[in-house]
């Protein structure tokens, strides 16, 4: 079957009038014979539109917000968590305790620490949090951890009834030391707890990069355990102002006034 297609040609708009259409001469190429023609199907419209569902899902109330909004009520709970063979150690930062005082501002009461969470492993990858230890660094000691060369160690003792009538009952030691081959730190938690019967011992390898980790989010949440950024956040211009206008100053007033 042999399809013979004509071509005819109109003047283009843009061309002046007064000028022919230029020629156009049909090509041997133009006679196309098909063996087996199909029957054309038509072409339906397609239409695009942008879909509305991420755009819902962005701003409906009920989708989780990314970050917590600002002057949010809602407590935010973080952790650093290593895992190896034998244990597991979680690392989360407890916030300090505020006292009111009869002017209405607040003190700081209580420091805040950061919680060393140990579980021992049952199976692989897979830990038994029940039976898991606990030991809270202070301030002073994240510092002696945060402080450890490649090469030093460090042993932290906590009675948690020093000074009641348990005291002796429950002992807690925590031994950091270097890992042989110098690729980072041993942690080794020794719980004896004769009030519940339980001896327990856990140790995990810290590597470097783990290591580092830790010392980065202890360098970044001690501020915060000592309460500086709650006082950081009341500085107010106007304060300066009020305290240079008084007729009496503290002794450090006076010497960082001369």
């Amino acid at each position: 079957m042999e399809l013979l297609l004509n071509f005819s040609l109109t003047p283009s708009p843009l061309l002046p009038s007064s000028s022919p259409p230029p020629k156009t001469q049909l090509s041997p190429k133009t006679l196309i014979t098909l063996q087996n023609p199909r029957p054309t199907k038509p072409r339906l419209p397609i239409s695009c539109r942008s879909s509305n569902y991420f755009d819902q899902q962005r701003f409906s109330p009920t989708a989780p917000p990314s970050q917590p909004p600002a002057g949010s009520v809602s407590r935010v709970f973080v952790g650093y968590s290593i895992y190896k063979g034998k244990a597991a150690l979680t690392v989360e930062p407890r916030a300090p305790e505020f006292a009111p005082l009869d002017s209405g501002a607040y003190k700081v009461s209580k420091e805040g620490f950061v919680l060393l969470q140990f579980a021992p492993a049952v199976a692989a990858r897979q830990y038994d949090w029940s039976r898991k230890q606990v030991f809270s660094l202070s301030v002073t000691e994240i510092g002696t951890l945060m402080s450890l060369g490649a090469k030093d160690s460090c042993e932290f003792f906590h009675d948690p009834f020093k000074g009641r009538s348990d005291e002796g009952k429950v002992r807690k030691l925590l031994k950091a030391e270097p890992l042989p081959d110098g690729t980072g730190h041993f942690f080794n938690l020794s719980v004896q707890n004769r009030l519940l019967n339980v001896d327990e011992s856990i140790y995990i390898p810290i590597s470097k990069a783990e290591f580092a980790v830790m010392n980065s989010t202890f360098n970044f949440i001690l501020p915060h355990l000592l309460g500086w950024q709650a006082f950081a956040n009341t500085i107010k211009p106007e304060d300066s102002m009020r305290s240079s206008n008084t007729t009496s100053a503290s002794g450090a007033e006076l010497e960082w006034g001369r």
